[in-house]
């Protein structure tokens, strides 16, 4: 799509952002693992796209395995089987509950079933309405343990930070849950090796919706996992936005897109260990022609292996559920590949009502006082830390890997080839700011189908000392085209480029940001990251399309924006000054860029731009002092300064 085929007007230009996201999505999807064309190529790398989707769950490197504490806080006997309640810490103070099934008479040890709740909400834990699956196993010769979420566990935790609560913040540290229930998984599997009835060789692992979202990170990432069926949890990210059904899912059900990847590698990754993928055919949440392509790609490794039969994929006209044919599969799946066993087994409902109670099953009397649940999101990701520099040849090299960092980890997606800008000028005179400067209304194009709108003022006697100033204006800016108060003092003095990056111009609810902000995650970027790119290809435009010849070039931004502009001088080096109008100080705070605070935060960013002119309106907050610290190192502590306002921060009055 071309900027031809866009309707000029800020809705179109708001629905140009989804259609240029739902093919971004499609153009990940469709190349998914085609690059393995041979089992040789897959294996050469597999560790890399291990470390990758490990990193993509917050989860390289992975946490220290810390001593267990496990609990067995009460055992219910049954003719059958026991029950023990069991309590574990997977990282001290993050409490993990469980129910343990194991039989009574047992000659050795078992093939064990591991089995991860979804999202089904009780105060004593979601194990409760999943009983049913560990009575089946472990009246079948299994050992089960049911494991309740970080969510609907007895210590709730905070899942949904992003879908329900603009917990922004999560996608700057790359966080996801996920990370901590495949964590909870890997630890549960530790425990479970330290009981003597579990046979190590044999674990089996399997779950719903979110639990079959944990089983598929957690099979891809575990080697221990020797049989996995998830059960209605398979997408590609291009059905997913193609769909946009962003406002369905929990936070657990993704993995950051840093890489570029799609769940096709995370079942690479499983192969050629036995995958059973169930799905419903009227599944809103995952639909069918996302979970078939999984299927049909992920079986090419399979077939790589020299074992396509150990996949399968089943599916049945019913929507987000676990029917009595999918408990049947995922039985008969581990007991051929657990037990050597192929045996149909019977289609059976599940016992109604439940045999024991909630609060029989609960495994905690009171809430543990050193509980950490309550706010591991904001520490199970380990954060850069800034650190004091004496020496500016050791800060140089340390920025120089941090600017690294930052093309691989939170900008990887910025396109390698930029494509033509398609500028094209509208008929807008720009009414009474003509009596001002030469006005131009244009239109450029910053990634394939997204327009970004541009107006321009030059001084009609434009000296070669005046300047360039890019004004990136934030969503809710203004309810005016333009903001001629501010800008007045600048106008017929400096050129002024006046940018509306993708999203700022036309309203946007915060139920659609939400979306916005979560498509756009897994296309491995978030919204502020595409302004970034809109910011520095406003620039380029101005240069190298416009061909205008400033003495210098400053960008502008106010709040969040102002970072954003800075992110994007950074790889700009053309760009002298960058102005900050109140800028936040942390990227907790915001701007959200993707994996960011696993690489910097925002007064070392501030920094990286040294020697260059950074001026703060109206002060630097007190975080910046880092910053001023390294301007001091390179010997231009002058460069770091602050104004009352924009004209004042560019010295108008140099300027005729």
């Amino acid at each position: 799509m071309n900027l031809a085929q866009t309707q000029d007007t800020p809705a179109a230009r708001k629905e140009a952002v989804v259609q240029f996201l739902k093919r971004t999505a499609a153009e990940i999807s469709a190349r998914s693992l085609t690059e393995f064309q041979s089992l040789e190529a897959w294996e050469r790398q597999r560790p890399d796209a291990l470390r990758e989707v490990r990193y993509m769950l917050g989860l390289d490197p992975l946490p220290e395995r810390t001593p267990l504490h496990a609990q067995v806080t009460g055992t219910l006997a049954r003719p059958r089987y026991r029950i023990e309640k069991v309590v574990f810490q997977s990282l001290p103070g993050l409490y993990v509950t469980g129910n343990l099934y194991v039989p009574n008479e047992v000659s050795g040890p078992l093939p064990t079933i591991l089995y991860v709740c979804g999202h089904s909400p009780h105060p004593l834990g979601a194990k409760y309405h999943y009983q049913d699956r560990a009575l089946w196993f472990v009246t079948h010769g299994y050992v089960c343990l049911v494991l309740d979420t970080l969510e609907f566990g007895e210590v709730a935790g905070i899942h949904h930070g992003i879908h329900d609560l603009n917990m922004w913040r999560w996608l700057s540290q790359g966080y996801t849950p996920a990370g901590v229930e495949v964590w909870n998984a890997i630890r549960a599997l530790d425990y479970l090796e330290t009981r003597p009835e579990v046979d190590r060789q044999k674990f089996g692992l399997t779950g719903i919706s979110g639990g079959g979202a944990t089983t598929w990170f957690t099979a891809a990432v575990e080697e221990r996992i020797a049989a996995a069926a998830p059960v209605c949890s398979t997408y590609t990210v291009g059905s997913q936005a193609d769909h946009w059904v962003a406002s369905g899912q929990c936070d657990c059900i993704y993995f950051h897109n840093t890489f570029l990847r799609d769940l096709p590698l995370v079942g690479a990754l499983i192969a050629p260990r036995p995958l059973l993928i169930c799905s419903g055919q009227r599944d809103g949440d995952f639909p069918p022609d996302g979970y078939h392509a999984v299927y049909e790609r992920t079986k090419r490794i399979y077939t790589l292996y020299g074992k396509p039969e150990l996949i399968k994929e089943l599916d049945d006209d019913v929507g987000h559920s676990d029917p009595p044919l999918f408990l049947q599969a995922a039985r008969q799946w581990m007991n051929r590949h657990l037990k050597g066993d192929p045996t149909p087994v019977a289609l059976e409902p599940s016992p109604e009502p439940m045999p024991e109670t909630a609060q029989d099953l609960a495994c905690l009397a009171r809430l543990p006082a050193d509980a950490a649940n309550y706010r591991i999101h904001d520490h199970f990701v380990p954060t850069a830390r800034l650190q004091a520099w004496d020496s500016l040849a050791e800060w140089q090299r340390h920025g120089a890997g941090r600017l690294a960092e930052l093309k691989e980890k939170v900008f990887r997606w910025f396109p390698a080839e930029p494509i033509p800008f398609e500028t094209q000028r509208t008929h807008s005179d720009g009414g009474w700011l003509n009596r001002y400067a030469d006005y131009k209304d244009v239109r450029i194009a910053s990634e394939p189908g997204v327009p970004l709108r541009i107006q321009l003022l030059q001084p009609r006697n434009a000296a070669p000392e005046t300047p360039l100033l890019v004004y990136a204006k934030r969503a809710g800016e203004s309810f005016a085209w333009v903001d001629p108060d501010e800008l007045l003092p600048l106008f017929g003095r400096v050129t002024v480029l006046i940018l509306n990056p993708r999203l700022t111009e036309h309203p946007v609810t915060p139920y659609e940001y939400a979306e916005f902000e979560r498509t756009a995650s897994w296309v491995g970027r978030t919204v502020a990251g595409m302004q970034v790119w809109d910011i520095l290809r406003a620039v380029r435009w101005s240069l190298d399309e416009e061909k205008l010849a400033p003495a210098s070039v400053a960008v502008y931004g106010k709040g969040e924006m102002g970072i954003l502009a800075l992110y994007a001088a950074l790889f700009e080096p053309r760009i002298q000054q960058v102005v900050l109008n109140q800028p936040p100080a942390s990227h907790r705070q915001g701007p959200a860029l993707l994996n960011v605070l696993r690489v910097t935060d925002i007064p070392e960013a501030a920094a990286l731009f040294a020697p260059r002119r950074l001026t703060f309106v109206p002060e630097a907050p007190a975080p910046f002092d880092f910053t001023r610290k390294i301007y001091g190192l390179h010997g231009h502590a002058e460069q770091m300064g602050h104004a009352e306002s924009l004209p004042e921060a560019l010295e108008v009055w140099k300027y005729a």
